[in-house]
């Protein structure tokens, strides 16, 4: 084998390639131990085996004051440290409740090259993926109301509990009607953007939030809402609106948002066009009033019999007349003129 090759070209041959297994095993022990490349399994199988502290928050709290880059201190206002309560995380393992034991990670001193020991954190950079995460609240939040949350929109789309909910502090801002439109507008920015328009409900005013309507850990219905129909969220508030009516609008029966634009609109009463032409969309114009009088010329005063303007479409249009829009109970109601 070695017949045409000096002693002197084996050896230099034999060292180089010891030198390039050498250097692969460095890279992967560089790798192995580099906390960015532990694979999700290595940090539930480093959790499972490491040690609570004894002293519980005492020992995050070394680290993890007020002055540290996460203040942490406000949990303590929270429903989430009442320790006479079991049922809390500060009932059972305190910080370590969620976070995982703390093991190794506590050590006040590392040698030159050693890492300190993960935790389980909740931000964008976690090691767990997100089913992961949400287990770990799902643990003591498994209630029936939150029964639907496997399979939802949010679940599917892969929502974090922390990407809407923020636990160390006073106030959660999904719990707060007020602030919960720049939370759920973070993703729904549209929806944030209608509720500047002209014509909306008062959410900006924290007299309704986003789950005055939708429900969003629990609903199986459409876009969440909290009842199986539209017609039913709207009910709830625009009771006189329901019925029955001995004359139906058939819209209004069927989906108030064929008419109203929900979020926000730009036209009175959050309609989804201005009058005459929401109506015309439906009703024919032939052989009635369509365009409303005024001075560009409409009306042809030669020939009257031309006359296509109507002043009964100025102001409000067809509701000029048809007052009752939403239904009418009057015996000569049929035209909800009365």
């Amino acid at each position: 084998m070695y017949k045409n090759t000096s002693s002197k070209e084996i050896v230099i041959k034999l060292i180089l390639l010891l030198l390039i297994s050498i250097g692969s095993l460095a890279i992967f022990a560089l790798f192995a131990a580099s906390p960015d490349t532990k694979t999700e399994v290595d940090l539930l199988v480093l959790k499972k085996h490491s040690d609570y502290s004894s002293k519980g928050a005492d020992t995050c709290l070394k680290c993890h004051d007020e002055d540290s880059e996460f203040p942490v201190l406000d949990i303590f206002k929270t429903p989430h440290a009442v320790k006479t309560d079991k049922r809390t995380p500060f009932g059972q393992q305190q910080c370590e409740s969620c976070h995982g034991p703390a093991g190794e990670h506590d050590k006040s001193r590392l040698r030159k090259g050693e890492i300190r020991e993960s935790m389980i954190s909740f931000d964008n950079k976690s090691l767990l993926p997100v089913d992961q995460r949400n287990k770990i609240c799902s643990s003591c939040h498994q209630k029936i109301e939150k029964s639907h949350w496997e399979g939802s929109v949010h679940q599917v789309g892969e929502v974090a509990c922390n990407d809407c909910h923020t636990i160390h502090t006073t106030k959660d801002p999904m719990r707060s009607e007020i602030t919960q439109l720049d939370t759920c507008g973070n993703c729904h920015q549209s929806h944030k953007l209608a509720s500047n328009r002209y014509s909306t409900h008062p959410i900006k005013f924290g007299q309704m939030g986003c789950t005055s309507c939708h429900s969003l850990h629990e609903s199986d219905n459409e876009n969440l809402l909290k009842r199986e129909t539209s017609n039913e969220v709207c009910f709830d508030c625009h009771a006189e609106k329901r019925g029955p009516f001995l004359w139906e609008h058939e819209p209004v029966s069927e989906d108030c948002s064929l008419c109203h634009a929900p979020h926000g609109s730009n036209q009175p009463a959050m309609l989804t066009q201005r009058a005459p032409f929401l109506c015309q969309s439906c009703h024919s114009s032939q052989g009635h009033p369509s365009i409303a009088n005024d001075d560009s010329g409409l009306i042809e005063r030669r020939f009257p019999a031309l006359r296509t303007g109507s002043a009964f479409l100025l102001g409000k249009a067809c509701v000029n007349c048809h007052t009752k829009v939403h239904g009418s109970n009057h015996p000569s109601g049929s035209k909800l003129q009365r």
